[in-house]
């Protein structure tokens, strides 16, 4: 029975990691640049209404400066 509960509570414990996870400042860039064809410029955490967003600035191929804004917690832009 213990050995049951213990392998119970690492299978919920795994699938609750990536609601703990948090998104990287490189695979934001990597988003940004998904969205946005350029270079990225600089990346910086803020806070953006009540949460975590990563504020990437690019420089577009068309020489455009343009600020893309991912979630932290998901990696979905905004």
């Amino acid at each position: 029975m213990k050995t049951m509960t213990s392998l119970l509570m690492a299978i919920c414990l795994t699938l609750a990691l990536p609601a703990w996870a948090e998104v990287s400042r490189d695979a934001a860039a990597a988003t940004a640049q998904q969205v946005s064809a350029g270079r990225v410029l600089s990346v910086e955490k803020t806070q953006q209404q009540g949460r975590t967003v990563w504020r990437v600035k690019m420089l577009t191929t068309q020489g455009e400066v343009k600020v893309i804004l991912v979630d932290a917690a998901t990696g979905r832009t905004l």
